[in-house]
């Protein structure tokens, strides 16, 4: 009886070890998207009445891309976060991660859709739905990109 109870704790610590093990090659390999080197960096800004949209967008070898992006309303705390997506034809599909304000603890996370044609990027407007804490548009309803508020141009990019 206590050979198998012992058996068993046994068997259970090599269980957890081995899930730990996966974790931590799972953290190692964000890591290293993170740091990998990007083969294009552009920048870019919209502005609209008295709002304005700063991003500054990397391309990493695999197609990937990631980036910076910091989002002045008017009347509103700053919003300044990261983006990651890829492209689907000519059409930017990312997530963007960001905090509000001076509050870090509290990020939020949404969805974003950017149509790219010649040096313009277009900030595109959809239906979002929430489920379980998590934003995405709404599959089978299209995005548009004609009515918008927010057409971005490229500018150089500062030094930081």
């Amino acid at each position: 009886m206590k050979t198998s109870v012992l058996f068993c704790l046994l068997f259970a610590c090599i269980g957890f070890q081995s899930c730990k093990k996966n974790e931590n090659q799972k953290v190692g390999k964000a890591t290293q998207v993170q740091a990998e080197k990007p083969i294009s960096i552009q920048c870019y800004k919209a502005l609209y009445e008295q709002d304005t949209i700063e991003l500054k967008m990397n391309t990493l070898k695999n197609g990937k891309i990631t980036g910076d992006m910091v989002m002045k309303f008017f009347n509103m705390p700053k919003k300044v976060g990261k983006i990651a997506g890829e492209f689907s034809g000519d059409t930017l599909f990312a997530s963007y991660t960001f905090i509000q304000g001076t509050d870090e603890k509290i990020t939020f996370k949404n969805p974003m859709a950017f149509l790219k044609r010649g040096d313009e990027l277009i900030l595109g407007n959809g239906k979002i739905q929430t489920t379980m804490g998590a934003s995405y548009f709404v599959k089978g309803s299209p995005i548009d990109f004609e009515r918008v508020k927010f057409k971005f141009t490229t500018v150089d990019c500062a030094a930081k």
